[in-house]
């Protein structure tokens, strides 16, 4: 990281991921928008992260409209670049739901991770939210578009930005493992954000990405610990989703596995799935998201829920995550 980078923002446990407040799958309303944010803010969630690809800028506008009302030095605020957002010229009434938000797809998101389009990037989600700064930038999925740009222009890009002092911190958000690693051998990033890669479930990133975040000293912001909701609940069944979609039968046999040992030691599931990954000293923060405040709530409770060391001992001993979650 850069000589210059100030101390590492304390992220704390939980984060609140904003994704669902933009509409995700299914349309909310404002009001619930809110509630779900002041369940999250009353829990003692101080870290939000958003990004004009949810909802097509939806999810910025309403978590500015609630952080404008809190103390600017209070909260942490992070959105992504990458993905501009114009209008739709071919706009018909229709919806985003191709992209999994229900709004109207009256803009179009347009790939620039050029320094320019980062710029006009931050200075339109600065503007959707109504605050002057964010904390923390991450490059977003660049290869969902084109990798070999996103890293050569993104990266460097972002550095400038926290050159500038623009941002204190900078990262990558991505769903693949070996992605994440490349950008952090590549970049020069304080985070690295990566989703559903390093859970109770499964640790693919333990192969390449976490040591060369170990190597690079760069933190890991952990997302999708529930592996898109598998192990959101204590009974994990056929008709969750495992990644965005059906679950395997290996896939559904090893968490209902997980589930069980938990029960032995009367802990909940999605307990051990919130706070397995911090065992991991290069885990700065969870995030999970909902638009439901009683899943707000819930998921506050089991970060806090106490955990007997004896059942990750058993969960080592049975071959069901690794020795120490670390390895």
């Amino acid at each position: 990281m850069s000589g210059s980078t100030p101390a590492p923002i304390d992220l704390g446990p939980l984060s609140f991921g904003c994704a669902s407040i933009g509409n995700l799958y299914r349309e909310i309303d404002d009001e619930r928008a809110q509630l779900a944010l002041e369940a999250a803010w009353d829990g003692g969630i101080r870290t939000f992260d958003t990004a004009p690809h949810y909802g097509l800028g939806l999810s910025e506008r309403r978590l500015g409209s609630f952080l404008r009302q809190k103390p600017r030095d209070e909260f942490v605020v992070s959105t992504k670049v990458g993905r501009l957002l114009a209008p739709n010229p071919d706009f018909d009434g229709g919806r985003d739901l191709d992209h999994g938000f229900d709004v109207p797809d009256d803009q179009v998101r347009v790939y620039d991770p050029s320094l320019s389009g980062i710029r006009r990037s931050l200075e339109a989600s600065l503007e959707r939210m109504g605050l002057d700064h964010v904390d923390v930038l991450y490059l977003h999925d660049p290869d969902a578009y084109d990798l070999e740009r996103g890293l050569a222009e993104g990266l460097p890009a972002l550095a400038t930005l926290r050159d500038e002092g623009l941002v204190r911190e900078i990262g990558v958000g991505v769903n693949d493992a070996d992605v994440a690693a490349r950008a952090v051998r590549e970049g020069d990033l304080d985070l690295v954000m990566i989703a559903g890669r390093y859970t109770l479930l499964e640790q693919p990133a333990l192969a390449e990405l976490f040591p060369a975040c170990q190597e690079r000293d760069v933190r890991v912001v952990d997302a999708a610990v529930f592996n898109s909701g598998l192990l959101a609940t204590s009974s994990p069944n056929s008709e969750a989703t495992y990644n965005y979609g059906a679950v395997p039968r290996d896939v559904l046999e090893r968490a209902q596995t997980l589930a069980a040992t938990c029960a032995e030691f009367g802990v909940e599931l999605p307990a051990a799935a919130l706070q397995f990954p911090l065992r991991n000293p290069l885990v700065a923060t969870v995030v999970v998201g909902t638009s439901r405040p009683d899943a707000v709530r819930e998921n506050v409770g089991h970060m806090s829920a106490a955990i007997p060391d004896e059942l990750w001992t058993a969960l080592e001993e049975r071959g069901l995550i690794p020795a120490d979650g670390r390895r």
